[in-house]
């Protein structure tokens, strides 16, 4: 059942996108940087593998999440994802939330 009523799947896209900026925000807030700064793109590649391996795990089994649902996992990726671009280019280390968010 989709979450949405977009009539175009780049306007669907689009909302996933503004999610994933909600959630890179609020855990920002919560963790800050210097947990990716610490251990850099690796650091990253190990927790998309993490995210990787509970999908994996989820699918295999057939079992439904207790703490953390499929599509959160998928989230997380993708914002890891977003992170390492910005770490590769230099951007990440350098600038900081808007005040205003």
């Amino acid at each position: 059942m989709s979450k949405t009523q977009s009539q175009y799947l780049d306007q669907a896209f689009n909302e996933e996108l503004i999610q994933l900026l909600r959630i890179f925000i609020k855990k920002h807030k919560d963790y800050g940087k210097n947990n990716i700064l610490d251990n850099g793109e690796l650091g990253i590649i190990f927790r998309i593998n993490d995210k990787l391996r509970r999908l994996q795990n989820l699918a295999s089994n057939g079992a439904e999440p207790k703490n953390e649902s499929c599509c959160e996992n998928w989230q997380d990726i993708a914002v890891y994802a977003i992170i390492a671009i910005l770490l590769r280019d230099g951007r990440f280390k350098d600038l900081v939330l808007d005040p205003k968010k």
